[in-house]
């Protein structure tokens, strides 16, 4: 049901670690028809420092208390759910029950059933529901969208995507525990983005073969992962994600029929919004990217020897996941992301950690990647 106020949307943030205060609550206060008005985190490094960065933000004791109203303030017009993944289908389950709007942060749930029955609360209840999934928002990525829809490329045959870090030690915390019901490793956290971005390039994955490996001393979970997917058009897309990468690969090649295209280096926005840039902020060009970065396309060339042609990388553009989400909210339009397209994220992922437990290829059925 579309919120017709004309103030801006009071947004209730739950927790303030990397995904709360890195991403949602800079992309959040940039968007106009949208304010933070509470943040949720029971730590008092993290409360100082929501405090600090954003004057007049409520520091509030519970979730529950953004929609229930036990702090003596109205229920929030969005949850936005930043909170250790093992928390992200209870904390939606009880906002969407309460009407109120949600943002989850990738991944939605551990399953892809878990994600399909927050889908139909959120329906039955007539309750916004969306996925964070920003990096459908890179720089690489539109660039790619956009060759693909210029024909450049030609017809697609395979993909090559790369998150790769170089992290021997590790840093701790719930991202790294092999506990199953913290949802840790890499699979399901950088796997998340490489999965979904290759299900919005090549539609519904038919086949999935996956090598998940513990490479660091004391780790517990996957941190250097492969991923193999079938897509139902015939193209084949090979994932790679790790955090013991020595010498990091590009972080796309996409191979055509015509030509093929070649990229390295992350989109810089992440890296900005560390350093505390923020979208719109001194009149900064934000998701630009300098030239001597931009890929290459080519046939029967090395860009690591000039080849090809570079090609303008288009600016990468976070905020648009918001001002989408503020939109759908104004005017009950879709949501940028949608629970289901999480739910088909969340099937290949459970393909892969199978294929890799088993040493098997996952024969998916159709819908449940579609």
């Amino acid at each position: 049901m579309p919120l017709n106020a004309t103030s801006p949307l009071r947004v209730g943030l739950v927790g303030y670690g990397l995904a709360g205060s890195v991403f949602h609550a800079p992309l959040v206060t940039a968007t106009e028809g949208l304010t933070l008005d509470a943040v949720v985190t029971s730590d008092p490094g993290r409360q100082a420092q929501a405090r600090e960065e954003y004057p007049g933000v409520r520091i509030v004791g519970s979730a529950a208390a953004l929609w229930d109203g036990s702090d003596g303030a109205d229920p929030v017009d969005l949850v936005v759910i930043a909170s250790p993944n093992k928390t992200h289908v209870p904390l939606a389950t009880a906002a969407l029950t309460a009407g109120v709007p949600v943002v989850v942060d990738k991944p939605l749930a551990a399953t892809a059933a878990e994600a399909e029955e927050l889908a139909a609360l959120a329906e039955r209840t007539g309750t916004f529901l969306s996925v964070f999934q920003n990096r459908r928002w890179d720089n690489d990525f539109l660039t790619v969208r956009r060759l693909m829809a210029d024909g450049e490329l030609g017809d697609v045959q395979r993909f090559e995507s790369r998150f790769e870090r170089w992290r021997p030690q590790l840093k701790g915390g719930w991202r790294e525990s092999g506990a199953p019901e913290e949802i840790g490793g890499l699979l399901y956290d950088l796997g998340s983005h490489v999965v979904d971005q290759a299900l919005v390039l090549f539609g519904p994955a038919v086949r999935v073969y996956a090598e998940t490996d513990v490479r660091r001393a004391g780790a517990e979970a996957d941190d250097d992962t492969f991923i193999a997917i079938t897509h139902a058009g015939g193209v084949r897309s090979h994932l790679y994600v790790s955090a013991t990468t020595a010498q990091l690969g590009p972080r796309f090649r996409v191979l055509g029929s015509r030509a093929g295209y070649v990229k390295y280096g992350l989109d810089p926005q992440e890296a900005a919004l560390r350093e505390g840039l923020r979208p719109g902020g001194d009149g900064q060009e934000w998701g630009v990217e300098p030239e001597h970065l931009w890929g290459r396309l080519g046939a029967g060339e090395s860009p690591l020897t000039g080849g090809g042609t570079p090609v303008p990388t288009v600016p990468g553009d976070y905020p648009a996941y918001y001002a989408a989400v503020a939109a759908a909210l104004r005017e009950g339009g879709p949501a940028p992301v949608t629970a289901r397209e999480a739910a088909h994220c969340l099937a290949v992922l459970e393909a892969a950690r199978r294929s890799s437990r088993d040493g098997v290829t996952v024969t998916l059925a159709p819908g449940d990647a579609a």
